[in-house]
């Protein structure tokens, strides 16, 4: 992917947190090629968006390697139209027309930019496409951390408005009224990328598959009879899942403060979710995890639900039109969840007053 120094110190903001899910009964995917009792599991992985794609498929048909790999060349194409980095797509034209006039784009990124404009709109701006102004603010690589001053963040929280992204589905373009505003996919590309991964497979006759792709999972149909089962991984135990949900058909997303995170001198957390409010780390959750039918709104709910912390979210989510349920771990260790999520959730390890144990702020 194509970025200058100052784009990749903020793009572990853009494209959100790694690998916070996983198949709970599963070893690591990589390394996962054959199911329990002998049952064939197709795996295979490509590193794209800045993070790895894997696929996995269960008593795979035999034409399985191929459709996997179309799913897989899907996912590179709308990297190239989608990625805010890539000198020529869609979005950095966009962006570099902003204040000045509309821009024609195709169907992927006009769909991208109408959901991301509906999550930001349902949450008010806690997940708003139009971050992307804060590029370049801040570098969490824990050799070279990079912590902007309030003075430099002011003017930039100024552009950000996604109220000022104007969309026209009938001559299919975007424009941004203001001059330097900039939107940014990474909070919401890969969850699409893996729905457009997953019709391919589902058109090809490939039922039985689950999709990784960073922060992101998909899941349609079944392994070895039962529902797929996703783990919840534990926000300060990277090595633990707490609990785990399954389904024969969903998109789950989680967000969470632990992965691209660096404490600075004074041992304070920095980590790369903003809450475009203040343009400072939001404080008040640990991890969300979203469970939808669509990965495009998994991915971006995930980030709006973490931003909020977990009695907001749990608001937006019963208000919205969208069916969506969540497992939320707030700032305090305590555990929230959606009604349906309570009933389908399995739990590994027991609460203590209803937080999770081993667990510190």
């Amino acid at each position: 992917m194509l970025r200058t120094r100052a784009a990749y110190a903020f793009f572990a903001l853009s494209f959100g947190c790694q690998s916070p899910l996983e198949a709970a009964d599963l070893d690591p995917p990589s390394k996962a090629v054959q199911a329990p009792e002998g049952k064939p599991l197709l795996s295979r992985t490509r590193p794209l968006m800045s993070t790895v794609f894997r696929i996995q498929v269960a008593n795979p048909p035999e034409n399985s390697e191929s459709v996997v790999r179309d799913a897989l060349q899907e996912i590179e194409r709308l990297e190239t139209v989608l990625s805010e980095w890539r000198e020529g797509s869609d979005i950095s034209r966009v962006n570099a027309l902003s204040g000045r006039k509309p821009v024609k784009v195709g169907d992927d990124t006009l769909r991208v930019v109408d959901a991301g404009v509906d999550v930001s709109m349902w949450s008010r701006g806690a997940f708003d496409l139009s971050w992307a102004a804060l590029w370049g603010l801040y570098d969490f690589r824990p050799d070279s951390l990079k912590i902007p001053k309030p003075e430099e963040i002011g003017p930039r929280l100024k552009l950000i408005d996604y109220r000022n992204i104007r969309i026209s589905k009938k001559y299919n373009t975007i424009f941004l009224k203001k001059r330097g505003m900039a939107i940014g996919t990474g909070g919401i590309a890969k969850g699409y990328a893996l729905d457009q991964a997953g019709a391919i497979l589902r058109g090809r006759g490939v039922d039985n598959y689950m999709i990784f792709g960073g922060g992101q999972v998909q899941v349609h149909g079944r392994r070895d009879g039962r529902a797929w089962r996703v783990g919840v991984q534990h926000p300060r135990d990277p090595s633990s899942y707490f609990a785990a949900l399954e389904s024969t058909g969903a998109s789950f997303s989680t967000s969470g403060d632990y992965e691209h995170a660096v404490f600075d001198a004074n041992g304070a957390r920095w980590h790369h979710i903003i809450d475009t409010k203040t343009g400072r780390p939001a404080d008040k959750s640990m991890s969300v995890t979203i469970m939808t039918a669509e990965g495009i709104y998994a991915d971006a709910l995930s980030t709006a639900a973490f931003v909020l912390g977990p009695k907001k979210a749990l608001k937006m989510l019963s208000r919205i039109a969208y069916p969506a349920e969540a497992v939320i771990v707030g700032a305090d260790c305590r555990v929230y969840l959606t009604p349906k999520a309570e009933k389908q959730i399995r739990w590994n390890v027991e609460l203590v007053d209803g937080r999770l144990p081993n667990c510190k702020p």
